[in-house]
Protein backbone atom coordinates (compact mmCIF):
# COMPACT_ATOMS: atom_id res chain seq x y z
CA UNK A 1 0.00 0.00 0.00
CA UNK A 2 1.24 3.47 -0.91
CA UNK A 3 0.07 6.79 0.56
CA UNK A 4 0.56 10.13 -1.17
CA UNK A 5 -0.33 13.47 0.37
CA UNK A 6 -1.65 16.06 -2.07
CA UNK A 7 -1.66 19.64 -0.79
CA UNK A 8 -4.58 21.61 -2.22
CA UNK A 9 -6.32 24.87 -1.44
CA UNK A 10 -5.42 27.94 0.64
CA UNK A 11 -5.90 26.35 4.06
CA UNK A 12 -3.01 23.83 4.11
CA UNK A 13 -5.45 20.99 3.43
CA UNK A 14 -4.19 17.47 2.87
CA UNK A 15 -5.96 15.14 0.47
CA UNK A 16 -4.67 11.58 0.70
CA UNK A 17 -4.34 9.20 -2.23
CA UNK A 18 -4.10 5.59 -1.03
CA UNK A 19 -3.14 3.07 -3.70
CA UNK A 20 -2.58 -0.64 -4.12
CA UNK A 21 -2.41 -2.81 -7.22
CA UNK A 22 -3.68 -0.04 -9.49
CA UNK A 23 -6.64 0.74 -7.24
CA UNK A 24 -7.13 3.95 -5.28
CA UNK A 25 -9.01 5.59 -2.45
CA UNK A 26 -9.22 9.35 -1.94
CA UNK A 27 -9.60 10.75 1.56
CA UNK A 28 -10.92 14.31 1.94
CA UNK A 29 -10.62 15.38 -1.72
CA UNK A 30 -11.26 19.11 -1.90
CA UNK A 31 -10.55 22.35 -3.78
CA UNK A 32 -9.02 21.19 -7.08
CA UNK A 33 -10.69 18.22 -8.74
CA UNK A 34 -8.81 18.82 -12.00
CA UNK A 35 -5.50 18.23 -10.24
CA UNK A 36 -6.82 15.04 -8.67
CA UNK A 37 -8.23 13.79 -11.98
CA UNK A 38 -4.88 14.43 -13.65
CA UNK A 39 -3.09 12.51 -10.93
CA UNK A 40 -5.43 9.53 -11.26
CA UNK A 41 -5.03 9.54 -15.03
CA UNK A 42 -1.24 9.91 -14.98
CA UNK A 43 -0.89 7.02 -12.55
CA UNK A 44 -3.53 4.94 -14.39
CA UNK A 45 -5.48 4.38 -11.19
CA UNK A 46 -8.95 2.94 -10.70
CA UNK A 47 -10.71 5.09 -8.10
CA UNK A 48 -12.77 2.75 -5.93
CA UNK A 49 -14.07 5.08 -3.22
CA UNK A 50 -13.97 8.50 -1.61
CA UNK A 51 -14.13 8.91 2.17
CA UNK A 52 -14.57 12.07 4.21
CA UNK A 53 -13.25 12.43 7.75
CA UNK A 54 -15.87 15.12 8.41
CA UNK A 55 -18.14 17.55 6.62
CA UNK A 56 -16.44 20.95 6.87
CA UNK A 57 -16.36 22.78 3.55
CA UNK A 58 -12.57 22.82 3.26
CA UNK A 59 -12.52 19.00 3.23
CA UNK A 60 -15.32 18.50 0.69
CA UNK A 61 -15.19 21.63 -1.51
CA UNK A 62 -15.96 20.86 -5.20
CA UNK A 63 -15.78 17.08 -4.58
CA UNK A 64 -19.25 16.74 -6.11
CA UNK A 65 -17.81 17.03 -9.62
CA UNK A 66 -15.30 14.22 -9.06
CA UNK A 67 -17.90 11.96 -7.48
CA UNK A 68 -20.34 12.43 -10.35
CA UNK A 69 -17.60 11.91 -12.94
CA UNK A 70 -16.73 8.54 -11.40
CA UNK A 71 -20.27 7.51 -10.45
CA UNK A 72 -19.30 7.24 -6.79
CA UNK A 73 -20.96 8.07 -3.48
CA UNK A 74 -18.60 9.32 -0.78
CA UNK A 75 -18.65 7.69 2.64
CA UNK A 76 -19.56 10.18 5.37
CA UNK A 77 -20.86 9.77 8.91
CA UNK A 78 -24.55 10.65 8.95
CA UNK A 79 -24.20 13.39 11.56
CA UNK A 80 -22.10 15.43 9.11
CA UNK A 81 -24.28 15.03 6.01
CA UNK A 82 -26.00 18.40 6.38
CA UNK A 83 -22.76 20.09 7.40
CA UNK A 84 -21.11 18.96 4.16
CA UNK A 85 -23.63 20.79 2.00
CA UNK A 86 -23.30 18.05 -0.63
CA UNK A 87 -26.38 16.60 -2.34
CA UNK A 88 -27.60 13.24 -1.14
CA UNK A 89 -27.05 11.56 -4.49
CA UNK A 90 -23.25 11.79 -4.08
CA UNK A 91 -23.12 10.60 -0.46
CA UNK A 92 -23.16 7.19 1.23
CA UNK A 93 -24.06 7.96 4.85
CA UNK A 94 -23.35 5.48 7.62
CA UNK A 95 -23.70 5.52 11.39
CA UNK A 96 -20.95 4.84 13.89
CA UNK A 97 -18.05 2.42 13.70
CA UNK A 98 -17.61 0.54 10.45
CA UNK A 99 -15.44 -2.17 8.93
CA UNK A 100 -15.41 -1.95 5.15
CA UNK A 101 -13.75 -4.06 2.48
CA UNK A 102 -13.20 -1.83 -0.55
CA UNK A 103 -11.32 -3.76 -3.19
CA UNK A 104 -7.96 -4.67 -1.62
CA UNK A 105 -8.39 -2.15 1.21
CA UNK A 106 -9.58 -3.09 4.69
CA UNK A 107 -10.98 0.13 6.12
CA UNK A 108 -11.84 0.60 9.79
CA UNK A 109 -13.81 3.77 10.50
CA UNK A 110 -13.47 5.00 14.08
CA UNK A 111 -16.02 7.58 15.29
CA UNK A 112 -14.15 10.54 16.80
CA UNK A 113 -16.66 13.33 17.45
CA UNK A 114 -15.47 16.55 18.97
CA UNK A 115 -14.43 18.79 16.10
CA UNK A 116 -17.76 17.94 14.47
CA UNK A 117 -20.56 15.63 15.58
CA UNK A 118 -19.85 13.22 12.72
CA UNK A 119 -16.06 13.37 12.72
CA UNK A 120 -14.24 10.09 12.16
CA UNK A 121 -10.73 8.75 11.78
CA UNK A 122 -10.03 6.23 9.04
CA UNK A 123 -7.66 3.35 9.77
CA UNK A 124 -6.18 1.42 6.84
CA UNK A 125 -3.48 -0.98 7.94
CA UNK A 126 -1.34 1.00 10.36
CA UNK A 127 -2.19 4.34 8.71
CA UNK A 128 -4.65 6.56 10.56
CA UNK A 129 -6.21 9.44 8.66
CA UNK A 130 -7.26 11.80 11.43
CA UNK A 131 -8.88 14.71 9.59
CA UNK A 132 -9.24 17.57 12.06
CA UNK A 133 -9.40 15.38 15.17
CA UNK A 134 -5.68 14.96 15.79
CA UNK A 135 -2.71 16.97 14.51
CA UNK A 136 0.96 16.64 15.40
CA UNK A 137 1.09 18.32 18.79
CA UNK A 138 -2.49 19.55 18.68
CA UNK A 139 -6.16 18.71 18.13
CA UNK A 140 -8.99 20.22 16.15
CA UNK A 141 -10.99 23.26 17.20
CA UNK A 142 -13.92 22.69 19.52
CA UNK A 143 -15.51 26.16 19.38
CA UNK A 144 -17.47 25.62 16.16
CA UNK A 145 -21.09 24.57 15.55
CA UNK A 146 -21.50 20.86 16.44
CA UNK A 147 -18.12 20.86 18.23
CA UNK A 148 -17.92 19.42 21.74
CA UNK A 149 -14.81 19.65 23.97
CA UNK A 150 -15.81 16.67 26.13
CA UNK A 151 -16.38 14.49 23.09
CA UNK A 152 -12.99 15.57 21.74
CA UNK A 153 -11.28 14.43 24.93
CA UNK A 154 -13.04 11.07 24.67
CA UNK A 155 -11.97 10.74 21.05
CA UNK A 156 -8.35 11.62 21.81
CA UNK A 157 -8.29 9.06 24.59
CA UNK A 158 -9.67 6.42 22.24
CA UNK A 159 -6.96 7.20 19.70
CA UNK A 160 -4.30 7.06 22.40
CA UNK A 161 -5.11 3.38 22.88
CA UNK A 162 -4.12 2.46 19.32
CA UNK A 163 -0.80 0.64 18.77
CA UNK A 164 2.39 2.68 19.12
CA UNK A 165 3.35 2.29 15.46
CA UNK A 166 0.06 3.67 14.15
CA UNK A 167 1.07 6.43 11.75
CA UNK A 168 -0.95 9.64 11.74
CA UNK A 169 -1.93 11.48 8.57
CA UNK A 170 -3.66 14.71 9.59
CA UNK A 171 -6.14 16.80 7.60
CA UNK A 172 -3.89 19.88 7.44
CA UNK A 173 -0.16 20.45 7.26
CA UNK A 174 -0.11 23.23 9.82
CA UNK A 175 3.45 24.37 10.32
CA UNK A 176 4.46 22.24 7.35
CA UNK A 177 3.85 18.95 9.18
CA UNK A 178 0.95 16.53 8.83
CA UNK A 179 2.47 13.23 9.99
CA UNK A 180 3.35 11.65 13.32
CA UNK A 181 2.91 8.43 15.29
CA UNK A 182 0.50 7.58 18.09
CA UNK A 183 3.41 6.72 20.38
CA UNK A 184 4.91 10.19 19.94
CA UNK A 185 1.59 11.99 20.36
CA UNK A 186 0.79 9.98 23.47
CA UNK A 187 4.04 11.20 25.02
CA UNK A 188 4.16 14.79 23.78
CA UNK A 189 0.76 16.05 22.65
CA UNK A 190 -0.68 18.10 25.54
CA UNK A 191 -4.28 17.56 24.43
CA UNK A 192 -3.90 13.80 24.21
CA UNK A 193 -1.99 13.72 27.50
CA UNK A 194 -4.81 15.61 29.22
CA UNK A 195 -7.37 13.22 27.74
CA UNK A 196 -5.41 10.26 29.13
CA UNK A 197 -5.13 11.95 32.52
CA UNK A 198 -8.87 12.66 32.59
CA UNK A 199 -9.99 9.26 31.28
CA UNK A 200 -11.67 8.26 34.53
CA UNK A 201 -13.95 11.33 34.57
CA UNK A 202 -14.85 11.46 30.88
Amino acid sequence: MNIEVIHLGPMANCTYLVTQDGNALLIDPAWDMNALEQTLKAKKLNLLAVLFTHGHFDHVKTAETLLKAHGLRAYIEENDVLLSGLPGEVLQPYHGEQNLQIGPFKVHIIPTPGHTAGGVCILIGDALFTGDTLFPGACGRVDLPSSDPREMRKSLYRLSQLPDDTQIFAGHSYGGKSGSFISYERQTNPFMRNAIKDKDIL
